[in-house]
């Protein structure tokens, strides 16, 4: 009996629908999760085999031939695409689309994969047994024969990071002291017990020991929360949890929120287990990527740590997943495919049938929420690890005070105490820039962004103001555009200016800015790092990069200079943000045996939420504050989609809002019951109303059901996509969102 020639293919597009091909008789049948490529609209694409077809309900000459099969085997396991088909099912993308997004960009351009066998330089016998002096003259190659003897062999990218250039190893190997070998692929999954270095771990407590009892890879699919006050040991717990995967012989992903955190991860996890570890994350170039992507495939990484799309990383055998910092905004995606990491790591999980781990200080109050119902197990760490002690809490009233550069008097007297003493000092200010706004002294002009509704940010450094929301950036301007004008002052303080200001008040000690400006350049974070490790620096300068989750021993006095602004935010997380972000910055103080100090600069030292988190701490607040989520009937306990609606002219919108309003009245007023209501708010603008050139207009919909809500916004979407009006706007739908801005 012949093969059927029919096969369906996901094929990156925004339409929410697979389509059908014809599969020549000269091709072999493709296995389902192949990539193929297909004709689409006039231009090739690279999609995936989703089905084979016995027939279609059109005639087969209407059908085009695909054009290429790029795999023989599929691409991802079973657990993964039924992971992905889960995700385009819940935040309403299409398939085609999810499945560009998981896999490397090299794959999606339709390379290979196939992982290459990299060659390796090693010693000749000639060159074991040079002698050193004979290459004194030589630095380079004395340093390079050195690197071989110590490590025994090297590729060309483990040369070239150790700065030894390609002219160098080409004259070693023309001298014979070197040769290239071909580096077989070891067998997957190849590492036991043996591969532990137990002598690493450290005591537990009695806590800690609890926690990794609790988390049982034999027991199959299970979320853990392992709530955990900052420096309470909770990557200990993670790495002897992992202990028992490693014995297994199987794999382990761990997910942390940020680029910046994961060389200090990685060094942890290198120092516990001789295996092999994949450190995936965007600063990675498209060729380390697919082979780090590979190697997990493949079981030749037994460890995988990255940020958030690293959730898309397929395992040969998985054995346990890690989300670090599991509240962090960073695990969910803001543009294109709004997915949340965190969630999927639950639902992947679920389908490996293996233990996840949501790590936190604060968790985010949905995963709290699960945890107080009895969905996941709660794993809890009052303590602080080792000799470390709780950091003692004040607050400074700065009403009428005279600041420098944001700093209260009584800050600056607490800082010279700690430096003083030989200790770190830490300032932390949430906006990057020298000052937040240009003015003009004269008529009250405002640096404005032409594209946004939005100041500029004054770079004072190299010259420049810059809109942080578009990125347009032009020349400080020398008068003033508006009455002409040299009078042009900044207003606020960034971390530039602050920076400026420290180093003028304490000129003996060393300063270092930890922001995305600071850090812009390949390795300089990794610097940065180190050199606060090695106490080069005593006062440290940065926003949320420097805030989450680095082990600073000497930091014995953290200092918060401005959170005003979130305290009357009009976003409903904005508390729980602030909290979170209050508590993960005061965890930076006093983690080693030196007691630590946190100061937090205020006008309103009375607010509640600020006194409830230093006398109750972050559980007391968050059940508080889960009450009156539940009386306003905000998620957890409702939930929420956001229809985001854009476009360069607003009578678009317009006309896009009539038509939407009409669509979803009807199918509220069709769906929606005493027992399970749904309701809109809006169409209103956006909090930030012009963004990038673009108006922006936003629509909440809320149901006390989940189910509810899917099964309007599955009504509604291909009812606005069939309206001529939904053609001349962007629009999109965000399903649990995180930032509403």
């Amino acid at each position: 009996m012949s093969h059927p020639t029919l096969i369906e293919v996901a094929v990156p597009t925004p339409l929410r629908k697979n389509f059908s091909y014809l599969c020549p008789l000269n091709f072999s049948l493709p296995v389902i999760g192949a990539r193929v490529t297909v004709p689409f609209a006039g231009r090739e694409l690279v999609g995936l085999v989703t089905a084979h077809l016995d027939s279609v309900d059109v005639k087969l000459d209407k059908l085009k031939s695909l054009i290429n099969i790029l795999d023989n085997h599929a691409l991802q396991p079973p657990t993964m695409r039924k992971m992905l088909s889960w995700a385009s099912n819940y935040y309403l993308y299409s398939l085609g689309e999810i499945y560009q997004q998981a896999m490397p960009a090299l794959l999606r351009k339709g390379h290979q994969a196939k992982l290459i066998e990299q060659l390796q330089w090693s010693l000749t016998e000639q060159g074991r047994n040079i002698e050193a002096d004979s290459l004194a003259r030589a630095k380079k190659q004395q340093q390079l024969v050195a690197l071989l003897s110590d490590h025994g062999t090297r590729n060309n990218s483990q040369l070239k990071a150790a700065d030894i250039s390609t002219a160098t190893i080409k004259a070693v190997a023309e001298k014979g002291l070197i040769e290239q070998l071909a580096r077989s692929l070891p067998e997957p999954c190849f590492w036991n017990d043996d591969n532990i270095n137990h002598d690493d771990a450290l005591v537990l407590n009695s806590e800690q020991a609890i926690c990794v009892a609790a988390i049982n890879t034999e027991f199959g699919f299970n979320t853990s929360l392992l709530l955990g006050i900052t420096g309470s040991g909770k990557t200990e717990v993670y790495l002897q949890a992992i202990e028992q995967v490693i014995s297994a012989g199987k794999q382990a992903l761990i997910l942390v929120p940020e680029i910046g955190l994961t060389p200090q991860t990685l060094q942890r996890f290198q120092s516990r287990f001789n295996v092999p570890i994949v450190f995936l994350h965007s600063g990675l170039n498209d060729k380390e990527r697919l082979d780090g992507w590979l190697k997990a495939k493949m079981g030749l990484a037994a460890i995988v740590i990255g940020t958030r799309s690293a959730i898309f990383t397929p395992l040969l055998k998985p054995g346990m997943i890690i989300v670090d910092e599991e509240h962090d905004s960073s695990f969910k995606q803001q543009d294109t495919f709004r997915y949340n990491a965190r969630d999927l790591a639950v639902v992947r999980a679920s389908l490996e049938c293996i233990p996840l781990v949501l790590g936190s200080a604060t968790p985010c109050f949905e995963t709290l929420h699960n945890a107080q119902s009895g969905k996941y197990q709660l794993l809890n760490l009052t303590k602080r690890a080792g000799n470390a002690s709780e950091a003692s809490h004040q607050i400074i009233d700065i009403k009428g005070v005279k600041l420098q550069s944001g700093m209260s008097p009584q800050l600056i007297e607490l800082m010279r105490h700690h430096l003083t003493r030989g200790d770190q000092v830490m300032l932390f200010l949430n906006r990057r820039g020298y000052a937040p706004t240009l003015l003009c002294h004269e008529c009250g002009w405002l640096g404005d962004c032409q594209r946004c509704d939005a100041h500029y940010t004054v770079h004072q450094r190299y010259q420049y103001i810059q809109c942080h929301h578009c990125g347009a950036q032009e020349a400080i301007p020398r008068q003033c555009p508006c009455c002409g004008s040299t009078q042009l002052v900044t207003a606020g303080v960034g971390t530039e200016q602050l920076e400026e200001t420290v180093n003028q008040l304490f000129p003996t000690f060393n300063s270092v800015r930890i922001d995305r400006d600071s850090t812009r350049n390949k390795g300089a974070l990794d610097k940065s790092l180190t050199g606060i490790t090695n106490n080069d620096y005593q006062v440290l300068i940065g926003t949320q990069m420097l805030a989450k989750g680095h082990h600073f021993p000497d930091v014995t006095l953290v200092a918060i200079l401005d959170v005003d602004g979130a305290l009357f935010s009009g976003d409903f997380r904005a508390n729980e943000k602030l909290a979170q972000l209050y508590l993960q910055v005061s965890g930076r103080a006093g983690r080693a045996s030196k007691p630590g100090q946190v100061v937090l600069q205020t006008h309103h030292p009375e607010h509640q939420l600020l006194r409830s988190l230093n006398r109750e701490g972050y559980l007391a607040f968050s059940e508080n504050a889960l009450i009156e989520r539940k009386v306003a009937q905000l998620p957890p306990y409702w939930h929420m989609a956001l229809l985001r609606i854009e476009s360069h002219d607003n009578r678009h919108i317009n006309d896009f809002n009539q038509q939407l309003v009409e669509i979803s009245h009807q199918l509220l007023q069709q769906l929606s019951s005493k027992e399970t209501p749904l309701r809109q708010i809006g169409p209103m603008p956006a909090p930030m109303e012009r963004r990038a050139g673009r108006f922006r207009w936003q629509v909440i919909f809320e149901s006390s059901t989940r189910g509810q809500l899917h099964k309007f916004l599955a009504m509604l979407m291909p009812l606005l996509l069939k309206n001529k009006s939904s053609r001349q706007v962007r629009w999109s739908v965000d399903v649990d969102p995180i930032d509403m801005v």
